[in-house]
């Protein structure tokens, strides 16, 4: 092993790479191991293909804040590694960003291969060496990692071992849980994963007589029937699919239904939301004026799509061959009420497979936060998606995997030197050996 710290990092995500740049720094020797004969994969499809890499909040707190599971455990790898860490990272590696919405960035480019580019390219500048290889387990003597067993056969030494698989989500991608199984092996409990930032599967059969509109400009309030409580809200897109709704507020909402119990949440779309409902009572009467002669669903087309009409004409209980001219005014403002919360119920989360991350993953508890390192397991670090913590959209998400795979990186590259590691070839092959 010589005097430099080895450092194995198992998957090349972003939490991986960036694990791999800091223990590179570090005066570490570093091998990224993938399945993926590309770096990134999951990385290059994430937003669409145009990756938001953070959320320029500039204090840990406010990162905290849009973390809902675990984010205490977070503190330290947030403390040391900060969006304005991860903007000037990117900048320096030659990807240019802009600041959206939100505070939502992106490069400029709008393409996520430019930042799956970047940090590969960092990484070669540093050393750092990848081998395509699936790691099927993690060797441990004495309650110290090592190295890593691949499928080929092949052991690889190492001092230290950095876990960052990510979760099940896409797993075309590589995210197919690897990570939970190496984590078993050295003792660690998993929470369960489930699927978060998915699509909602509803119990409403109208959900797929309106498959393929996209509501542009929509209010969502989220109620919760246990609790009498608004859980979330939102403006902006939510697409109607043939099992419910999905778009960036379904997804939004996804993180905040926990935990998820069937017809539980209720969702209310507002689909008038420029309009206070006097505003909107007035509009309706309006079109209801200027359609005397027609029945009740021909007088709704200027005021909703077209595929929505025949949706809301069956929910508002008023016959579809009443004319217009008869319609009551307690029907009309019911009419108008149903406008502004149109109710769907949620029966439970779409695969997690679908899923844009996970949550669930190795126990936080079992981890040292201010390093990432097992408590079961010297020299045997952990980053990214693999944890039981994940966070709202916005960016958060890969910052979590920016913040940890640094704080797992610096750790592993500056661990004690040389005493970990299995001396040659004619190591064990058990994932605990002997």
């Amino acid at each position: 092993m010589g005097e430099k710290q080895r450092v194995l990092v198992v998957g090349a995500g972003p939490a991986g790479m960036i694990a791999a740049v800091a223990a590179a720094a570090a005066g570490a020797a570093v091998t990224v191991i993938d399945k993926n004969e590309k770096p990134g994969l999951k990385l290059r499809i994430t937003g669409k293909g145009r990756c938001n890499i953070t959320n320029a909040c500039d204090t840990v707190e406010e990162l905290l804040a849009n973390i809902p599971t675990n984010p205490r455990f977070l503190y330290s790898a947030f403390s040391k590694f900060l969006p304005k860490d991860t903007i000037a990272f990117f900048e320096g590696a030659g990807v240019p960003l802009k600041t959206e919405r939100g505070r939502r960035v992106f490069p400029a480019s709008d393409s996520a291969h430019d930042v799956a580019d970047a940090l590969v390219r960092v990484c070669k500048k540093k050393g750092v060496r990848f081998l395509t290889e699936r790691v099927i387990c993690v060797i441990i003597t004495d309650g110290e990692v090592r190295g890593v067993q691949t499928q080929s056969g092949d052991i690889l030494p190492a001092d230290a071992v950095v876990i960052a698989t990510g979760g099940k989500s896409y797993p075309k991608t590589g995210s197919t849980g690897d990570g939970y199984t190496l984590a078993e092996q050295a003792g660690h409990t998993i929470v369960p994963p489930t699927p978060s930032l998915v699509s909602l599967i509803c119990h409403e059969a109208c959900c797929a007589d309106l498959m393929g509109l996209s509501l542009r400009n929509t209010a969502l309030q989220v109620l919760d029937s246990k609790t009498g409580k608004t859980v979330f809200s939102d403006f902006g897109e939510l697409l109607f699919t043939h099992f419910g709704v999905s778009g960036p507020m379904a997804l939004s909402a996804s993180a905040h239904l926990r935990p998820m119990e069937p017809m539980r949440y209720t969702l209310l779309l507002d689909l008038k939301p420029a309009l206070p409902p006097d505003k909107l009572d007035a509009r309706i009467l309006r079109d209801f004026a200027a359609n005397q002669s027609k029945t009740f669903p021909n007088a709704l087309h200027a005021l909703l799509p077209k595929s929505l009409v025949p949706v809301i004409v069956k929910r508002s209980g008023i016959p579809p061959a009443l004319p217009v001219a008869q319609i009551t005014g307690k029907q009309r403002l019911a009419l108008g009420s149903l406008l502004k919360a149109f109710p769907l119920t949620v029966k439970g989360f779409r695969p997690i497979e679908e899923a844009i991350v996970t949550s669930g993953g190795v126990c936080v508890r079992e981890l040292d936060p201010k390093s990432m390192q097992s408590k079961l397991c010297a020299g045997l670090y952990f980053a990214g998606e693999v944890l039981d913590a994940d966070a709202y959209t916005g960016g958060f998400n890969l910052q979590i995997a920016w913040s940890t795979g640094h704080l797992a990186g610096v750790s592993a590259g500056n661990a004690p030197t040389g005493h970990n590691a299995l001396s040659g070839h004619n190591a064990p092959t058990g994932h605990r050996a002997p």
